[in-house]
């Protein structure tokens, strides 16, 4: 059978190098399954733990993995941007970004990095033929990942962006963060209104839902998708059962991609950041789509 060739994790001993996420909610995460089958793979001593931890407990969850001996955490919603100012440097990329999605614990010492908007890229283009500076994108959403694409996207060359959250003054936050950062880019701020959803449906190329809307089974798609088409490409970051905006999209024959292949290829960076070995790819894939 296929399991008996499979490798045996590791007990977990007194030497057993302990990694994690953090986040609130966090027991959907596959991340934990990706990066314990690829320690197992490569023989690595290693162990990655879910953390279930509350807006007001964050700063103690991260004095606490500090002080437990962790190599290093992942961060989820709703804490990339809140951990910022807990950490003691972050890598450039992640200050330009202003959100760490991967800590690193080194010789004392807490380093935030980013590797969202690297993931999300090879995601995108692996699967879909995209130029971005050819291209128009509506993000919806004004959190941690939502900063990771939109500073992805702008890297990119990508000539416009619009932001949608349903708290206004978070998404202005952002586009003024990008326009500091990227003043290539034309960034502009849209109520979340079904109005300005649908005019920014026909303007965009690119879509991307960057919310946690459709996390939860029978939740609603975001966005009313009237106006999407066969020329859109559309981005659910939310991964799992098909979630009703990609399902209402791909009844449409809009190109999909939800966020499994994003989650693999940002852990496969965070991996080598915390081992220095090379992610086994295809092992962390098989990992992910298992039922």
């Amino acid at each position: 059978m296929e399991s008996e060739h499979r490798p045996s994790p590791l007990p977990v001993g007194g030497a057993t190098r302990v990694v994690g996420i953090v986040g609130d909610p966090v027991a959907h995460s596959r991340s934990p399954r990706m990066h314990n089958a690829a320690f197992s793979a490569l023989g690595l001593d290693w162990v990655y733990v879910p953390f279930h931890v509350p807006p007001g407990d964050l700063p103690a969850a991260v004095a606490g993995l500090k002080a437990l001996g962790a190599r290093g955490f992942n961060v989820t919603v709703p804490h990339k941007e809140a951990v910022v100012p807990l950490l003691d440097d972050v890598s450039p990329a992640a200050g330009a970004i202003g959100a760490v999605n991967t800590v690193v614990v080194a010789d004392g010492r807490l380093v935030g990095h980013n590797t969202d908007g690297e993931g999300f890229s090879v995601a995108l283009h692996g699967a879909h033929r995209f130029r971005a500076e050819r291209s128009r994108a509506l993000v919806l959403g004004a959190g941690g990942s939502a900063r990771a694409v939109c500073d992805q996207l702008a890297r990119e060359g990508i000539p416009a962006i619009r932001i949608s959250n349903r708290t206004e003054a978070k998404a202005r936050d952002l586009a003024a963060h990008l326009a500091r950062h990227h003043p290539g880019c034309e960034v502009k701020v849209l109520a979340w209104s079904p109005l300005d959803h649908r005019a920014a449906i026909n303007w965009a190329e690119l879509i991307v839902n960057t919310t946690t809307v459709g996390l939860k089974p029978g939740d609603p798609s975001p966005i009313n998708t009237n106006g999407i088409s066969p020329g859109h490409i559309v981005v659910d970051l939310v991964y799992g059962p098909e979630t009703a905006l990609l399902r209402e999209c791909r009844a449409v024959r809009a190109r999909c991609l939800d966020g499994l292949p994003m989650l693999l290829h940002q852990g496969a960076l965070a991996f080598t950041l915390w081992t220095g070995e090379a992610a086994p790819l295809e092992v962390m894939r098989a990992a992910l789509e298992a039922p």
